[in-house]
């Protein structure tokens, strides 16, 4: 038997060194592809983060100034729903913690509006006038809370 092929090191080779430079090339460019548009898709979340953030308090805005005109009109179905669905949204928007439209401070300010959910819907439900005054009256709270 031969022993000189058995003992022999393997040596590199010309065709293993260009695998090797076409592999390290190949990601090199790969990640020059990469990493442009893994910071653009992070712009984007950020983006639509703010979006959604604005659309949230737009559409608790919405329901709210809806129960307000709805009561003017003596619509008090349609006033009752909407203002049902106006702490609905804010309940939402903070139980959501981080992640909310509202600030931490925001959120401590509209835990008091909670407090007359149940009266309002009532007097709602009954078609009171009385209604009329403590939406508008809700409606001013809400606004100083938003804006603090």
């Amino acid at each position: 038997m031969n022993t000189d092929a058995q003992s022999k090191p393997v040596k590199s080779t010309p065709l293993l060194r260009q695998v090797s430079f076409y592999t390290a090339l190949l990601a090199a460019v790969f990640l020059l592809g990469f990493v442009p548009m893994w910071l653009k898709s992070r712009q984007c979340a950020r983006s639509l983060f703010e979006t959604e953030r604005q659309l949230n308090l737009a559409r608790i805005h919405n329901a709210l100034i809806s129960a307000v005109i709805d009561v003017w009109q003596n619509n008090y179905e349609p006033a009752r729903q909407a203002a049902s669905d106006f702490f609905t949204f804010l309940r939402i928007e903070t139980d959501k913690g981080h992640e909310a439209a509202l600030s931490p401070a925001q959120r401590e300010e509209v835990q008091l509006l909670f407090s007359q959910r149940d009266e309002i819907i009532t007097l709602l439900a009954q078609s009171d006038p009385a209604a009329v005054g403590r939406l508008a009256e809700l409606y001013g709270l809400y606004r100083r809370s938003i804006n603090s």
